[in-house]
């Protein structure tokens, strides 16, 4: 088993030292500054992602396939206005690179594990969550107004698309008064296990992959504030330099960072699902969460490993 050796002032070293399991999805090292054109190839990257995924989706499941799993008319017709949708983003953020004078990304080759409707729809409800937090994770950095109003215009419908799958799969579809902004290398690295192969012809994207983290499938079926689960750190293992600073789990929220301290145990790591102070955003719904040694700020410094996707119950819960 690898080791990862985390502490605060060597935070970047360790994310740009740990290996890829495939040599495409290889770390990059962070440009010191991103442009417009760089943050319309990182939501094209996305759009792209998300619209090959749909038409995979569709490709291979059909109306029956659906209606089997349990998703009734006009589920899959629905389903096709999403892909489409998803379809014109992909054009449309193209067109503007064009207009830029910018080489816009291609398609890449990637790997969804389409095993059955019911997987690829909760991949499809991921996927959703993550846009919506990369199109707000990005707008601060977003200089030309028509841009950000274009990327504003996308953001809602994605928030849209959201929220009819996690209604779909029996999820609140609006577990939260915030949704949550994440940077570009956060939903990087929960993009990069998707992805295969990129032509060699696109442009580099000022972007890199935190080691991944992910939740135990062995965690309750039912997540709230105070719940215990456990995060896996699969090849690699996390501790402080010293050998014995307190590791930090970091929920993300638009109010800032939720700390709790996370005890280390075979294979990852286990802890108590935090409750936002009051006057704060709270947590719930497609949470993220992330391993550090600080218990102060998430940067890309002090980010040792993830996000962790951990779907946590609404915030107002009236149940």
């Amino acid at each position: 088993m690898k080791s990862t050796i985390l502490s605060v002032a060597v935070f970047a070293a360790v994310a740009a030292a740990a290996p890829a399991k495939n040599h495409l999805l290889a770390l990059r090292q962070a440009a010191p500054a991103i442009t417009d054109a760089d943050i319309l190839n990182y939501a094209l990257t996305l759009e792209h992602l998300e619209d090959n995924f749909y038409r995979q989706v569709l490709d291979k499941f059909s109306e029956g396939d659906f209606e089997s799993a349990g998703f009734q008319a006009p589920f899959y017709a629905n389903l096709k206005t999403v892909s489409k949708d998803e379809s014109t983003h992909v054009s449309f953020l193209t067109s503007a690179l064009k207009a830029a004078g910018a080489t816009p990304v291609a398609e890449c080759t990637y790997d969804f594990g389409l095993d059955s409707v019911n997987k690829s729809i909760a991949t499809a409800s991921v996927l959703e969550g993550v846009g919506v937090s990369a199109y707000i994770g990005a707008a601060a950095d977003i200089m030309s107004k028509n841009y950000l109003t274009a990327a504003g215009s996308i953001l809602s419908v994605e928030s849209r698309h959201s929220a009819y799958i996690r209604a779909a799969l029996d999820e609140s579809p609006f577990p939260s008064p915030f949704d949550v902004p994440l940077r570009y290398n956060e939903v990087y690295t929960l993009a990069a296990p998707f992805i295969k192969s990129c032509p060699s012809s696109n442009p580099p994207l000022p972007v890199k992959a935190f080691p991944t983290l992910t939740a135990s499938p062995d965690n309750p079926k039912t997540i709230t504030r105070g719940t215990k689960i456990t995060l896996l750190t699969t090849d690699y293992t996390v501790k402080a330099a010293d050998g014995q600073s307190q590791i930090y789990a970091a929920f993300i929220t638009v109010t800032g960072p939720v700390f709790t301290p996370a005890t280390p145990i075979e294979g990852g790591f286990t802890l108590t699902v935090p409750t936002a102070p009051e006057g704060s955003a709270g947590i719930g719904g497609q949470s993220y969460v992330v391993l550090t040694g600080c218990n102060t700020t998430v940067t890309d410094d002090t980010v040792a490993a993830g996000p962790a996707i951990v779907e946590i119950a609404p915030v107002f819960d009236m149940q």
